[in-house]
């Protein structure tokens, strides 16, 4: 079976979903940085977005070049939401009805694993229907004050640590798996 893997950078603080934050977090990409960000990715055949995230790496991705560019383009993205209609670009799909039931049917499909980058609604749709396998979360050593938390609106919920890694750049990467 195919794992979720919900993948997050953020500050010391919490904060994931600020844009105006990344020329930080660049400044602690480091080279093992970079090694890790490479393995999930390349690990991965599929990415699951949400429709912030999908638009935001739609606009971005397709107009870069370079290893990571060129697969990130080829690769099947699933995306979650509302309001957006097909055809989607960028060789997207709309995950349409009941999304716990097709993203449990996108699990059981052959194939390596799904990485969702960007947290929010569908992060916590997915939590709530035990569908993440595994959150890695790249923490960099400083604040930024400004922006949505991963956690914010959300229920109690409990975790296991599976492995914790500390970096050049002094970020460290926590991963967790549902307790």
């Amino acid at each position: 079976m195919r794992k979720i893997i919900v993948a997050a950078e953020v500050s010391m603080d919490g904060i994931v979903n600020n844009p105006e934050m990344f020329p930080e977090i660049f400044k602690y990409h480091t080279d093992d940085v970079q090694e890790y960000l490479d393995n999930l990715l390349f690990s991965s055949d599929a990415l699951l977005l949400g429709r912030l995230t999908y638009e935001g790496f739609a606009k971005v991705w397709p107009t870069r070049t370079g290893k990571m560019a060129d697969y990130i383009n080829k690769m099947p993205k699933h995306v979650a939401s509302r309001t957006l209609k097909e055809p989607l670009s960028w060789n997207s799909t709309l995950i349409q009805g009941d999304i716990v039931e097709e993203l449990r049917k996108l699990k059981q499909m052959d194939g390596r694993d799904m990485v969702q980058y960007g947290v929010g609604e569908l992060t916590q749709t997915m939590l709530n229907h035990g569908l993440v396998d595994r959150f890695q979360l790249l923490v960099f050593p400083f604040t930024f004050g400004k922006g949505g938390r991963w956690f914010d609106g959300m229920d109690i919920k409990h975790f296991k640590l599976i492995e914790c890694k500390t970096f050049k750049s002094g970020a460290i990467l926590m991963q967790y798996g549902q307790a």
